[in-house]
């Protein structure tokens, strides 16, 4: 362990969050940390690639100095003007996956920095991120600083590139198919599961012909629909694992620290336990299946009753109505979401 590292144990034991965190722990009887439960119990839910869009943050940017002044710094971090590339694209620049990624890690970031900020008596019990979203959802609770964070992904988003230029990889969603049926098609065409994001809803992930003859399967089989994404590569397949030695090595030069809140990990679909075993998952989650439905009903079940999706897009507030229609999901990803966001808190 490295120094200023905690482990699961070390930071349970009569630790406390720093001041102005909002936590308020009990010790529980395994010796980890327990939140006392309070009216409401909130998760936030960052958002993953794919939510980018050219356009994104310009008018935080523009009515907020502090958001501005976070571009700016992103800016000087990574060494070129990702700021343009989110305000003014091109498009196919920004799609492209080293740019989406630290764009849409840094538009969560400045969400929840700006609800922290603004929303009366704000605090949150756990947070939960797609795919990349879990980098910002560890930034947001203190396992890494904003700007370890950037790096991290700026890094990935590269590397994930490289393997998506390497191979002939894509992706399809299938809907309508229950899970185990879906499994199937995925072992008869030699493809595999990518994101379990909702009832209903799977993505799966592979060579391109691989891909092509899974949604013709699934088809046969009672898919509503079935139809090849609009992506780079195969993500969360084997086809990204030439990324993993780089992120691993990465992972273990970052003085990780141990949340203030848990973090869902995206391959248990269940809090991280320990550091070392986080920078793990985090280089599996590369070629692992995103349980994002089943880390959502985790939450659910722990009694979490209010979700923040930061960043942009909507699809994790799209995923929860599938998953829970009637639970309380604020979104925030501009201006007028910001000031509804705070408006609402209490």
């Amino acid at each position: 362990m490295r120094a200023g590292e905690r482990d699961r144990v070390g930071s349970a034991a009569g630790a406390r969050p720093g001041p102005g965190s909002g936590m308020n722990w009990l010790p529980g009887s395994d010796g980890n940390r327990l939140y006392r439960l309070g009216m409401n119990k909130t998760a936030l839910l960052f958002a993953g690639q794919g939510a980018q869009h050219v356009g994104m943050g310009k008018d935080l940017a523009d009515q907020i100095p502090a958001a501005r002044e976070w571009f700016e710094r992103a800016n000087g971090i990574l060494g070129f003007d990702l700021a343009a590339l989110c305000f003014s694209g091109p498009e196919a620049d920004l799609t492209r996956t080293e740019a989406a990624q630290p764009g849409i890690y840094l538009l969560g970031w400045i969400a929840f920095d700006l609800l922290r900020k603004r929303a009366p008596g704000f605090e949150f019990q756990a947070a939960a991120g797609l795919s990349l979203g879990e980098f910002t959802a560890l930034a947001a609770a203190g396992g890494m600083s904003f700007e370890e964070g950037l790096r991290l992904v700026r890094q990935r988003g590269q590397w994930m590139q490289e393997a998506c230029e390497a191979t002939r990889g894509g992706m399809a969603a299938v809907l309508g198919l229950d899970l185990d049926a879906t499994r199937a098609v995925c072992a008869e065409a030699g493809v595999e599961l990518a994101n379990l994001n909702c009832p209903g809803q799977v993505v799966i992930s592979g060579p391109i012909d691989s891909i092509q003859r899974a949604c013709e399967l699934a088809k046969a089989r009672g898919a509503k629909r079935a139809l090849p994404l609009p992506v780079a590569g195969a993500y969360h397949s084997r086809l990204m694992a030439a990324a993993q030695p780089r992120l691993r090595q990465a992972l273990e030069a970052v003085p990780l620290r141990w949340p203030a809140a848990p973090v869902i990990a995206n391959v248990t679909a269940r809090p991280h336990e320990s550091i070392e075993t986080l920078r793990e998952r985090l280089v599996e989650q590369v070629t692992a299946p995103v349980r994002w439905e089943e880390s959502i009903r985790y939450l659910l079940g722990e009694g979490f009753n209010r979700f923040v999706e930061l960043g942009p897009g909507k699809a994790l507030s799209g995923f929860m109505k599938r998953i829970a229609p009637a639970a309380r999901v604020i979104q925030v990803s501009d201006v007028p979401g910001l000031e509804a966001a705070v408006q609402a808190w209490d």
